[in-house]
């Protein structure tokens, strides 16, 4: 491996045999070297490829400022989320989920916990990845015997379903997902039930408001389609859930001047109906 840039004693860009560069980290690696020279492999903890040139370049200034272990812990818990999601993530959250660690274990050691008002939300919207989140707690204390609080699970599990999302830019989860919670309950109220949330329909509606929720918050909006037919027969066929879609409508409308489209009426109301009739089997 020859050194392409040196970012500190522990860390350098170096190019392989095919002249593609990598980050690679391992404890003094670059003492006393220079550009051009050679690093043993044998001597490299950690390496990082990363296709996205933008990517890379913010991911050689994070390097810079965050210790090494706390590194090798957030490329330990994206690793782990990979192969659990089984799913491919977004490279940015090799900047996002690092920094968030680093700064998460700091701000703990400085006396300062912050509550992550949507943690029940995040529990149901996001199980997979809530349980990844307190996987990621136990082994931060394995490691670096601190504890953080349970807030921390649902934070990190915010940035891996961010990362699925499979967009350069970094959306807001957390109005996504409050904009979901609000949803449920609109649809919770109007039918006064309670969802089973092992379900697969109510997974599926889940992943439905999901996506709307980040069309809404991104202000992309759905193109209509020639689909007058099929609404007024889904508007027919089930009157309740469609009357539940109104107040959605509404809801949406006045909160975030956002106008749902036949379209989105029309999905969401087959949705509704799917998980309500199910839950009431």
């Amino acid at each position: 491996m020859k050194i392409f840039k040196i970012l500190n004693n522990n860390v350098a860009v170096v190019l392989d045999e095919h002249g593609a560069e990598k980050i690679v980290m391992g404890k003094g690696i670059c003492f006393k070297k220079k550009t051009g020279e050679e690093i043993c492999p044998e001597d490299v903890d950690k390496v990082f490829s990363l296709a996205e040139e933008e990517v890379s370049s913010k991911f050689q200034v994070l390097v810079q400022d965050i210790p090494m272990e706390h590194m090798a812990l957030g490329e330990e818990i994206i690793a782990e989320a990979k192969m659990r999601l089984g799913k491919r993530l977004n490279e940015m959250i090799y900047i996002s989920l690092i920094d968030h660690v680093h700064t998460s274990i700091i701000r703990f050691l400085d006396g300062v916990t912050v509550k992550n008002v949507l943690l029940w939300d995040i529990r149901r919207f996001y199980r997979e990845e809530y349980q990844i989140g307190l996987w990621a707690l136990d082994l931060i204390q394995e490691r670096f015997k601190v504890r953080l609080p349970e807030d921390e699970a649902g934070f990190i599990a915010l940035h891996l379903a961010n990362a699925q999302m499979d967009q350069e830019v970094m959306h807001n989860m957390y109005e996504i997902t409050r904009i979901m919670q609000e949803l449920v309950n609109i649809v919770k109220y109007s039918f006064q039930i309670s969802f089973d949330e092992d379900d697969v329909y109510y997974y599926r509606f889940i992943t439905h408001l999901k996506f709307f929720a980040k069309r809404l918050v991104e202000r992309n909006i759905y193109t209509e389609d020639d689909n007058d037919d099929l609404w007024e027969v889904i508007r027919g066929k089930y009157p309740r859930a469609f009357g539940c879609v109104e107040k959605i409508t509404q809801f949406i409308g006045k909160k975030y001047e956002y106008g749902l489209s036949k379209e989105e009426q029309l999905y969401l109301t087959i949705h509704v109906e799917r998980v309500v009739n199910k839950t009431k089997q």
